[in-house]
């Protein structure tokens, strides 16, 4: 475990469980080719993690932006805990040599599949925080790492992405909150494929393909501001 010690340093986290830590990043690529591995992958605590980051990203921007309205809320929110943000935050905690990966993933280092790989493994490290040394030091990691962007997303309106614009014209011309709804997914676990329809009311506007949900969805709203022409 002497190799996680640094990362621990970066991470200003001494844990007492440092399994949990080795546990975040094991890829489930990893277990396909070493069965009798002692942990398990990181999917879990990528779920716990996912949660954890939400509620503290959460509860700060209702702390600190009493009146601003919960939509502009949301995409602040959604701007700091998204795949791009936490794949940022990945490169700067050096976690990509510690990965553990199958060797066909080891070598795929440039793929859109690495960076989400990554991305993941961050929520799974905020997870593992989680556990080991509960909210406070959760939110201090939280704090520093992704919660420090906000400045820079908000003076430079970074939040206003494709879905936000999708929403923000649909709202503003028709007075409807798009949808959107899984069309199909294909691919193995690990390198999923999602195509995502974008709804106003019964219409399918658009349709958007991406390595994830919310890049499909982002896709499907790039589209659907051309068709509509509200992407000016």
């Amino acid at each position: 475990m002497d190799k996680f010690t640094d990362l621990e340093k970066i991470l200003n986290v001494k844990f007492k469980k440092k399994s949990l830590l080795k546990q975040a990043l094991t890829h489930r690529s990893y277990l396909n080719e070493n069965p009798d591995f002692s942990l398990g992958h990181n999917e879990r605590l990528e779920f716990l993690g996912d949660a954890v980051l939400e509620i503290i990203v959460t509860e700060h921007l209702f702390d600190n932006f009493p009146d601003t309205p919960e939509g502009e809320l949301t995409n602040w929110r959604a701007s700091l805990v998204n795949s791009k943000m936490l794949y940022k935050v990945a490169r700067e905690i050096k976690i990509e040599d510690l990965m553990l990966l199958s060797k066909g993933e080891s070598k795929d280092r440039k793929s859109k599949a690495r960076q989400y790989i990554l991305a993941n493994a961050v929520e799974a490290i905020i997870g593992a925080i989680y556990l080991d040394q509960g909210i406070k030091v959760a939110s201090q990691f939280v704090q520093n790492f992704i919660i420090s962007n906000l400045k820079e997303i908000l003076d430079k309106k970074l939040y206003l992405d494709s879905k936000s614009k999708f929403q923000e014209r649909a709202q503003e011309k028709v007075g409807i909150t798009p949808r959107y709804r899984v069309l199909s997914e294909s691919g193995p676990d690990h390198e999923k494929s999602f195509e995502i329809g974008a709804f106003l009311g019964e219409e399918m506007v658009s349709t958007g393909k991406g390595l994830s949900k919310q890049e499909a969805e982002t896709e499907a709203a790039r589209i659907a501001l051309q068709k509509k022409g509200w992407d000016k």
